[in-house]
């Protein structure tokens, strides 16, 4: 045979051993045997004499190992992890450990089990680098001279309804967890108000009859005054007063029951019983009056001047106690219904920074503003050292429990809303998370309630929730895509 022929009939011996590659697997042959059918088919184009190719007559060698996969009955390019059927209703053919090729890379003895530990990660079994439906046992090779990728614990595909992450990758997410727990909340309302007077502290001193101011003893609006205390001194111009002071002296020379009765009207025009004392020991009508302060406080008001004409119902004095003072704040309307009198909060004045004020809630108002859609509420504030001021702006912060007692709470960043749904992940141990869907009642602060879907005890993740969010919508579109590729 000729040079050229010889290097025709060499490419054609190659090829050949290619496509006797391929089907190796199916056929059962073992490295050695390919060797000798190249050998034997080169010697006979060579010219060479041929040599008896091992496995033609002698006899094969019983298949041994487990069953690693099932092929097609036809030697078609199918395979499948499991037994299976063909079309026509023909059964797979096992293929054992020993029948599939791996050029000669014998396992290890210690290997030859189905779970191999590696530190903290337990390896079940070895895939195919290609993604062919072929799993091994021990570490091998493909044909190709591939390794066969190793599939750990945490890699087997979750059961229906749950994810599975790795221990590595949840620790490197930083995913915590944290059991669901039946606790009191306190929602913190926010508002904002006005210092006022406390109307239930505020007297007016007011005119019962016509007169003049005769003298002034409280000059300036602000001072303060003690209860009893002189405001200021009139003369009387009163016909009916006088009248009334001469029906007391009368009732006095005759005695009896009339002398209480005139002494109850001259009460009704504002005299004092002071006065009254002194009339009944001179026998003379009174015609200065002195106006005495009903309650201690601070002067608001004092239009009365000296000299001054001022006629029945005229207001002489508003004066007020201040040591105890109302807010009046403006609460949101949807927060409005949590605040209760007997309520705790926490004042805190710009005018006065870092000096919060403690306050009770002491009544809502029953209207809701129109223009800004909220609702007053009323506090009140001890003020015994008189550094809280009428007018004074403040910021409130009333703490408003959430239900009527305990209630099953998670926190709010282990939620997922998007809007139409809230979901939590259920840690299940074993690196399983389960997504629940959850009905949310009130928030309170970083805490959420839960109405419905969790049970007290229940570990869910609060940390690295997109992580495993992320995993979930990831294996729910593998799946998505593995079932349209294998639908007939």
């Amino acid at each position: 045979m000729s040079a050229v022929g010889k290097l025709t009939a060499a490419v054609l011996v190659a090829g050949s051993a290619g496509w006797i590659g391929l089907t190796a697997g199916e056929k059962g042959i073992t490295v050695a045997s390919l060797i000798g059918m190249a050998e034997m088919q080169l010697a006979a184009l060579m010219g060479n004499d041929a040599v008896a190719m091992p496995g033609g007559d002698a006899p094969e060698a019983e298949p041994t190992g487990p069953v690693i996969y099932w092929r097609h009955p036809d030697g078609l390019p199918e395979w499948s992890v499991s037994e299976r059927q063909t079309a026509d209703g023909r059964d797979f053919l096992p293929v054992l450990a020993s029948e599939d090729l791996s050029l000669g890379l014998a396992p290890e003895p210690a290997a030859e089990t189905a779970m191999a530990e590696t530190g903290e990660r337990t390896i079940l079994y070895y895939r195919n680098p290609m993604g062919l439906p072929d799993t091994s046992p021990v570490p091998k090779q493909d044909s190709m001279g591939m390794d066969y990728i190793p599939v750990y614990e945490e890699d087997v595909a979750a059961p229906a309804g749950t994810v599975r992450i790795g221990p590595e990758k949840t620790q490197r997410a930083g995913v915590r967890t944290a059991p669901v727990e039946r606790r009191d909340l306190v929602r913190t309302i926010r508002g904002a108000g006005t210092v006022t007077v406390d109307e239930a502290r505020v007297a007016l001193v007011t005119a019962r009859f016509d007169g003049f101011v005769e003298r002034l003893d409280v000059r300036t609006t602000g001072g303060t005054v003690a209860a009893g205390e002189s405001l200021l001194t009139t003369w009387i111009e009163s016909d009916e007063l006088l009248r009334k002071q001469a029906d007391y002296l009368s009732a006095l020379s005759r005695g009896g029951r009339d002398v209480e009765r005139a002494a109850s009207n001259l009460r009704l025009f504002g005299i004092s019983n002071a006065i009254i004392a002194e009339m009944a020991r001179t026998r003379t009508p009174a015609r200065v009056v002195t106006f005495e302060a009903p309650v201690g406080g601070t002067v608001l008001e004092k239009p009365s001047l000296d000299g001054m004409r001022f006629a029945a119902g005229d207001t002489l004095f508003r004066i007020a106690d201040l040591s105890s003072l109302w807010v009046i704040a403006e609460i949101a309307e949807q927060d409005l219904a949590l605040v209760r009198p007997g309520q705790t909060a926490q004042l805190s004045m710009p005018a006065m920074p870092g000096e919060p004020r403690a306050a009770i809630v002491d009544f809502v108002y029953p209207d809701i503003a129109m223009t800004t859609r909220s609702g007053r509420v009323r506090l009140v504030v001890p003020n015994p050292d008189g550094d809280l001021k009428p007018g004074h702006f403040v910021r409130v912060d009333i703490g408003a429990p959430v239900g009527g007692g305990p209630v099953l709470a998670v926190p709010a960043a282990s939620v997922i809303d998007d809007g139409t749904r809230q979901i939590v992940f259920v840690a299940r141990g074993n690196g399983l998370f389960e997504p629940r869907d959850v009905r949310l009642g009130a928030r309170a602060g970083a805490d959420v309630e839960i109405r419905e879907g969790l049970a007290a005890g229940e570990e869910i993740v609060t940390s690295g929730i997109f992580l495993i969010d992320a995993e979930s919508n990831l294996q729910a579109a593998l799946s998505a895509f593995t079932a349209e590729q294998v639908a007939p």
